[in-house]
C-alpha cells in the first residue's frame, strides 16, 4: 500500500471513530488530511453516493486542489461544501498535517447560550483541561463557511488554536497528524460533555489556579506522541479494527 493509500485510510479511519462516538449530526461532518509535498488535500465526500461518517471507507475520500476543486475521486462523489474550512487552514498554518469539522451537540449547545467551558477537571484528565487552558478559539457566525471570502475569515479566527467553537454550528480541530486532530475534537466534547452534566448537578466549581499550575506545569506534561497512539489504539479497537 502506498504512502498516499495509507492516508486515505486513515482520513476515513478517524471519520469512523467520530462517527463512532456520534459527535456529528449524520452524515454531516468531514474530516481532511494535507497530501505532502503537494498543494492537495484529502477529504471526506459528501454528494449522492456519499456514506455517513460512520460508515466512510477510503471509497469516500476524494483529492481536492487548495481551490476546493475535486481533482481525483468517484463519479457521485464532490467536494463538501465547507471544504473552506479545511483549504484555508492549511494555506495559512502549515504545520497542520489535518483538519477535522463536526457537529458534536452538546458544544453546540453551550455556543448557544452563550456558557463557557470551565475548568472543572484536574487528574480527571490532564490532557483535557490543558487543551481548555492553552487555547481554544470561537467563530461567533453561525452560517456555512462556503466560499473563499468566509474560509479566510474562519482561518483567522480560529488562528493559531488547535480548536474552534463555531457558533449554533459545531467545532473545527486541527494537528499534526490525523490521530491528533481527531483526538482533539474528542476531547473538546468530553469538556463540554463534563461541564453539562455538572451544571445538571448544581453549580459547577472550576478547579483553584494553584492545581491549574501544576498540571500545566512540566511535571505533569506526559508525552504527547505516546499519548496520543494508545487513545488511538483504544478508539480504533472501539471500532473493532486495529
Amino acid at each position: 500500500m502506498s504512502d498516499l493509500s495509507r492516508l486515505r485510510e486513515l482520513v476515513a479511519q478517524s471519520c469512523r471513530v467520530l462517527g463512532k462516538l456520534n459527535l456529528t449530526k449524520e452524515p454531516s461532518g468531514h474530516v481532511s488530511a494535507r497530501v505532502p509535498s503537494e498543494d492537495r488535500v484529502l477529504i471526506k465526500a459528501r454528494g449522492p453516493e456519499e456514506s455517513g461518517l460512520r460508515f466512510v471507507t477510503a471509497r469516500d475520500i476524494i483529492t481536492v486542489d487548495f481551490s476546493g476543486k475535486k481533482v481525483a475521486g468517484d463519479d457521485g462523489l464532490e467536494s463538501p461544501q465547507e471544504v473552506f474550512i479545511h483549504t484555508w487552514l492549511y494555506k495559512t498554518r502549515p504545520d497542520l498535517q489535518c483538519v477535522v469539522h463536526v457537529h458534536p451537540l452538546t458544544v453546540v449547545l453551550f455556543t448557544i447560550c452563550n456558557k463557557p467551558l470551565l475548568p472543572l477537571f484536574g487528574a480527571y484528565d490532564p490532557s483535557g483541561l490543558r487543551l481548555l487552558m492553552e487555547g481554544l478559539a470561537s467563530y461567533p457566525r453561525s452560517i456555512t463557511v462556503s466560499n473563499e471570502k468566509l474560509g479566510e475569515e474562519f482561518a483567522a479566527a480560529m488562528g493559531k488554536n488547535p480548536a474552534c467553537l463555531m457558533r449554533g454550528h459545531g467545532i473545527t480541530s486541527a494537528g499534526a497528524s490525523v490521530e491528533e486532530a481527531t483526538l482533539t475534537a474528542i476531547k473538546l466534547n468530553e469538556l463540554a460533555e463534563v461541564n453539562y452534566r455538572a451544571a445538571l448537578l448544581g453549580t459547577p466549581e472550576p478547579i483553584s489556579q494553584d492545581d491549574i499550575k501544576v498540571i500545566l506545569g512540566s511535571g505533569q506534561r506526559r508525552n504527547v506522541a505516546t499519548y496520543n497512539v494508545s487513545n488511538w489504539r483504544y478508539y480504533c479497537k472501539l471500532l473493532g479494527e486495529e
